[in-house]
């Protein structure tokens, strides 16, 4: 049929920051909405992230937030069930940016990003579901 165009796919975007209501059952729930899988809460908004694991955690795999990296001072790794170090060479790079990265648990990182959107504070997370 001419003219009409199919279902367009689009990245998985909500345009603002937001306070992360629940998390679990592989993905979490805001702004009234929920999403399955891992999220990039960045100042720009909040993305869907096409990350699963804690081995994802590579630095092109950040390379939307190096794009924000003058808005952000403080980075929220949530690296699932449990604490993990952020591996070297993206920590490197965090430092070069001058972004402050946090890693633990999921759990803990939305909880702690929530108090700081709450305070305004240039916050970024990286949340991988559980």
């Amino acid at each position: 049929m001419r003219g009409q165009k199919g279902i367009e796919i689009r990245e998985a975007h909500f345009p603002e920051r937001a306070p992360i209501d629940a998390y679990g059952n592989g993905g979490f729930r805001f702004a009234g909405m929920s999403h399955k899988g891992s999220l990039l809460c960045l100042p720009s908004g909040i993305y869907g992230w096409d990350v699963a694991t804690p081995d994802d955690l590579t630095v092109d795999n950040f390379s939307n937030l190096f794009s924000e990296a003058d808005e952000i001072e403080i980075l929220l790794v949530g690296s699932g069930i449990d604490l993990l170090p952020i591996k070297s060479d993206l920590r490197s790079k965090l430092r070069k940016a001058q972004i402050s990265a946090d890693p633990m648990a999921t759990g803990a990182a939305v909880r702690t990003y929530n108090v700081l959107v709450a305070e305004g504070r240039a916050v970024a997370a990286a949340f991988l579901a559980v």
